[in-house]
């Protein structure tokens, strides 16, 4: 009796290195002359995963999903909505904060402020400004001790000089100066010499080099102030009797020509 055998060889290679692997052979053999039983195959499954398979020149292809482009697509457009809502919310904000903003300019205006009931009284500036708690420490046989209260004060008196006060023009004095009706606001002149002793014309140390030191007192300011009566400066020493106080102009009068003030854009002058 003869043996007939069946033999099936594969043999794959690398497909990276192009080396030959070792043949793996696989054997049938069968007693039986007359019957010759193939090798079995092996069913070819298709590739496990989210992807719908597809069977093209004998082999398996991945495609998408039509629930994961479905999905896709719905993920984006969800994205979309949201940034377009978020888009649209903060540039409404914008817009509303510019509208308001813009409203409240609308009620402002540029020369008098709104809102004044806060300045019951006018306050008062002092030059030269004093070293401590309004006591001012020099020696009159010393020049260099007060050499920075009669810069200060020159400084000062610059704004009044008669140069710089020809602009302004000669009001009626103990009369307010109404000028309501004026588009642009005029300034009264103002006199160095009311100021006396005190002016820098006469003594160049303002007193300092005599004992007698001048201390020049301004009122602030305030837009729209009419005084009732006449406005007057009084001071006052920490020990009375032991200094003897002088005003310029007499009595610490405040001509009421001088007011009312209009604000620094219509009385740049003043």
């Amino acid at each position: 009796m003869e043996r007939a055998a069946f033999v099936l060889l594969a043999v794959s290679r690398r497909s990276e290195r192009g080396e030959k692997k070792h043949a793996n052979v696989r054997a049938a053999v069968l007693d039986s002359p007359q019957r010759v039983i193939p090798a079995r195959r092996r069913a070819i499954r298709p590739p496990r995963g989210s992807w719908a398979p597809t069977f093209e020149n004998g082999a398996f292809k991945r495609r998408p999903s039509p629930i994961k482009l479905v999905k896709a697509v719905f993920i984006f457009l969800l994205s979309g909505l949201i940034l377009l809502f978020y888009l649209v919310f903060y540039g409404f904000l914008a817009a509303l904060f510019t509208f308001t903003m813009w409203v409240m300019l609308q009620t402002l205006s540029s020369d008098i402020p709104k809102y004044r009931d806060r300045i019951a009284s006018p306050g008062l500036m002092i030059s030269p400004k004093p070293d401590t708690a309004l006591e001012f420490y020099f020696n009159k046989s010393d020049s260099q001790s007060y050499a920075e209260y009669v810069s200060t004060l020159r400084q000062f008196l610059e704004t009044y000089d008669d140069s710089k006060q020809a602009q302004n023009i000669d009001c009626t004095p103990g009369k307010v100066f109404d000028q309501n009706d004026e588009a642009v606001k005029k300034a009264c002149r103002f006199n160095l010499s009311e100021l006396g002793q005190c002016s820098g014309k006469e003594d160049k140390t303002f007193g300092y080099s005599r004992g007698t030191p001048c201390v020049l007192v301004k009122m602030n300011r305030i837009i729209g102030l009419k005084p009732e009566g006449e406005p007057y400066i009084e001071c006052s020493t920490k020990d009375e009797g032991t200094v003897q106080i002088i005003y310029f102009p007499p009595g610490g009068l405040i001509d009421l020509m001088y007011f009312p003030y209009y604000g620094k854009s219509l009385h740049a002058s003043t």
